[in-house]
């Protein structure tokens, strides 16, 4: 079992750089057919999402805009609901296509804030795609249009996710032994 550490905790492999390929490349395969002919605005939330992202958007086929967000929320390491801004939505989305793309959706507040700060510019549309989703964690009922991996609500590490800080550049993703 491949082991790593990350200042004080371990870890083993949960999903493979294979795995993590091949999910990235049917996503993107899914979102080039569901955007045919149409050119959304993608919103990539920081940090976290860095690395799907960009992986992702080398899979989709379609014209499409790119910008980046980040969601500043009131607590650390604990999810609080509370989200104090969205910064860097510069953009007009009114009237167009929105894929918000996003690393992990845990509680489901966030994003269900991020949403509701979207749907009030009266987009075209709006779909969310995440590579993971921790199901039994949702506090809010939120529907993840393109999920990579349903995940158990522990904590996990590496491909833009991060322990303090630490292991967002790893290529697999680890989860706390």
């Amino acid at each position: 079992m491949h082991m790593l550490k990350i200042k004080d905790k371990e870890f083993t492999l949960y999903l493979s750089q294979k795995e993590l390929e091949r999910k990235v490349k049917e996503l993107g395969e899914q979102i080039s057919k569901d955007y045919q002919g149409k050119s959304p605005i993608v919103l990539g939330v920081l940090n976290g999402a860095f690395m799907f992202l960009s992986d992702l958007m080398k899979e989709v086929e379609v014209p499409l805009e790119l910008s980046f967000i980040k969601i500043a929320s009131y607590s650390g390491t604990n999810s609080t609901g509370k989200v104090k801004e969205v910064i860097g939505l510069s953009e007009d989305v009114k009237g167009r296509h929105v894929l918000i793309v996003e690393d992990i959706v845990d509680t489901g507040l966030s994003m269900t804030h991020l949403k509701e700060m979207v749907e009030a510019q009266k987009p075209a549309s709006i779909a969310i795609a995440s590579l993971l989703v921790k199901p039994e964690a949702l506090k809010e009922p939120i529907d993840i249009d393109y999920v990579g991996f349903d995940i158990p609500t522990k904590f996990v590490v590496g491909y833009g996710l991060d322990y303090d800080g630490f292991g967002r550049n790893l290529k697999e993703i680890y989860q706390l032994k």
